[in-house]
């Protein structure tokens, strides 16, 4: 394995590059390669069968570019997919419930936690699942937020119609006095002024995709994948399943990049893997 490998990330949209901002600060060496599969986005509603059908289909894309690590930057693939993923695969592969159950916890004074997602997410019921696994006493407060998603992927994540949806929507939680958010999709922290500000500064908003890569430092050194020094900066590339022209507006004001290496993604040849 070259040490000039990229770090494949998937998405079931462009949520996952909230995780690749973090990781892009955290880990200048590395080499990028993302995949949101912004056609069939958002994932949430989706069956969990077919959920792992397409992150499978991802996951078999970017192996075919010889990446190093695989991290699944969506929720709700990690929930469904992860573990089959990981016991497949012979490189190291990285979910985002983890790292923000983790974080969570540490985090929180009054053990009330928030957790919000996607419907696959909070069904799956897997950020309680973590959490409780290392605190049972803590309060867990979760809830749905099917329209969040379509905001950020629509590119309004910064208009009085997301201001207005998210406070119709968390009001419930906000009512429950959680002193911890869980922002259990990597959509959301797009959304995070206009989370912060209904939610109050009393709230701590946790982004299960920043502590992720902190994860992902920590392994690049245990597996010596770490990426030396080199002169000039590492060459990214970022694939979409939909529109490249919305992906771009997107990515290019979030990543604050220009000049973006964007292609359009098939995945017809990069069918779900099945058990031998």
């Amino acid at each position: 394995m070259s040490q000039t490998d990229a770090i494949g990330f998937i998405d079931s949209g462009v949520g996952g590059l909230t995780v690749v901002k973090e990781a892009l600060k955290q880990l200048p060496n590395e080499r990028v390669f993302y995949l949101g599969d912004t056609a069939r986005c958002p994932y949430g509603p989706r069956p969990k069968e077919q959920v792992i059908k397409f992150t499978w289909e991802m996951t078999n894309f970017l192996l075919d570019k010889q990446i190093k690590m695989l991290v699944i930057a969506c929720n709700t693939a990690t929930a469904v997919a992860l573990e089959d993923i990981k016991r497949k695969l012979d490189i190291p592969v990285v979910g985002v419930i983890l790292p923000g159950s983790r974080a969570a916890l540490k985090a929180t004074d009054n053990q009330k936690i928030g957790i919000i997602g996607t419907q696959g997410t909070i069904k799956s019921e897997a950020y309680h699942e973590a959490i409780r696994k290392k605190s049972p006493q803590t309060e867990l407060v979760a809830l749905a937020c099917p329209k969040f998603v379509p905001i950020v992927e629509s590119n309004q994540y910064r208009s009085a119609v997301a201001k207005k949806v998210i406070a119709e929507t968390l009001k419930p939680i906000k009512e429950q006095q959680v002193d911890t958010l869980v922002l259990g999709c990597t959509h959301y922290p797009l959304l995070r002024p206009l989370i912060q500000n209904f939610m109050g500064s009393d709230v701590t908003l946790i982004d299960s995709g920043a502590e992720t890569v902190k994860d992902v430092s920590t392994l690049l050194d245990y597996f010596d994948l770490a990426a030396p020094p080199v002169s000039g900066k590492p060459v990214h590339e970022f694939y979409t399943t939909g529109s490249v022209k919305m992906f771009r507006e997107i990515s290019e004001n979030w990543l604050n990049l220009t000049e973006m290496n964007i292609q359009k993604a098939n995945l017809k040849n990069f069918k779900i893997e099945e058990d031998n």
